[in-house]
């Protein structure tokens, strides 16, 4: 059994479960998870774990995600997508000037409170919302705070003047010059765990007036992962268990990003047993370049390394524990 995280391009069509359960079969190991699920006509990346790695996904959970989002103006869709069923059409007078839809950004960026889709596994009640949703019953869904770090609209470089070099690749990001009408936009985000693209898609057609839809959505990253890394699970990919585990990621690689705490030998051996150790906050190696929280996180757990720098276990953020005290541990990788 390998403890290594791995990154995955996920296809579309594919739910994030699919995924999972092909990487079992490729690995050979049943115990796999994922962090961040993607619906099954997104496609992009996501971060999948085997062996005792599943139990970092939560911490990888709190990195930002950053995606590209396409939207179609004019219509909107029970699902808030191009899957549902439309339950709104403007005419094309109703659609936005580029220039109208660029200033309706700037209301979605920075902490929102979002209503989660009615289509969504978020629990309300005890019960997921997509099945009140299919016996066609509305529940009320209490807004959640959400981060949008960074929203653009994608506008491809002018056509080549006669003569010069061939433009972009087919399948390049649309967009327009302000003046133009737009029935269709491209956005490049990064978001907080938590945040619902398809939502956004939908409440910033609600504020043009024209309503909106997603029809497209690619996971480029998550944190400091990337989708050109990833590899692939279709059949005919060419990705076997010696490609993943080749490129596979040690867990300390993985959170390099987490505040750490190099132990001592006598330490790295009680932890090994379950004793935690009693840090001072000197000894908290914090990354130069952190990434932003998602909204009600206390703050990054701490990984634990043993003298070597091999990922030993996990503790509570700094910002819960008690002074003199020790670590308060959420994971022990580490066996004894």
């Amino acid at each position: 059994m390998a403890d290594r995280l791995h990154l995955v391009d996920k296809p579309e069509g594919w739910t994030s479960h699919d995924v999972v359960a092909r990487l079992r079969h490729i690995l050979g190991e049943r115990r796999v998870g994922h962090a961040g699920t993607l619906d099954p006509f997104a496609t992009g990346l996501l971060v999948a774990a085997e062996g005792r790695a599943t139990s970092l996904l939560g911490a990888l959970g709190l990195l930002p995600k950053r995606y590209l989002a396409t939207l179609r103006l004019g219509v909107a869709t029970d699902t808030q997508d191009r899957t549902g069923v439309p339950i709104r059409t403007e005419p094309a007078s109703a659609l936005p000037t580029a220039a109208a839809f660029d200033a309706a950004l700037a209301r979605f960026r920075g902490r929102l409170e979002q209503q989660p889709p009615l289509y969504s596994a978020v629990k309300v009640a005890g019960e997921r919302l997509y099945k009140a949703a299919r016996r066609g019953e509305e529940v009320e869904r209490p807004a959640r705070p959400v981060h949008v770090y960074a929203l653009e609209r994608i506008v491809p470089p002018p056509g080549p003047e006669p003569g010069s070099p061939p433009g972009p690749e087919p399948g390049s990001t649309p967009g327009a010059p302000p003046g133009d009408i737009l029935s269709e936009a491209t956005l490049d985000l990064t978001v907080s765990r938590g945040t619902y693209v398809r939502t956004l898609a939908h409440d910033l057609g609600t504020a043009l007036g024209c309503g909106a839809h997603l029809t497209a959505l690619r996971r480029l990253s998550i944190g400091p992962f990337d989708v050109a890394r990833a590899g692939r699970v279709e059949r005919d990919g060419g990705w076997d268990a010696a490609s993943f585990r080749d490129r596979s990621i040690r867990p300390e690689e993985a959170l390099s990003f987490l505040p750490r705490v190099r132990l001592t030998g006598e330490e790295a051996s009680r932890l090994r047993f379950g004793a935690a150790p009693v840090v001072s906050e000197d000894r908290v190696d914090r990354p130069d370049a952190g990434y932003p929280l998602p909204p009600g996180a206390t703050g990054w757990p701490i990984a634990l390394l043993d003298p070597a720098g091999a990922l030993l276990g996990m503790a509570q953020p700094w910002e819960v524990q008690m002074a003199g005290a020790p670590l308060r541990l959420q994971r022990v990788l580490a066996e004894n």
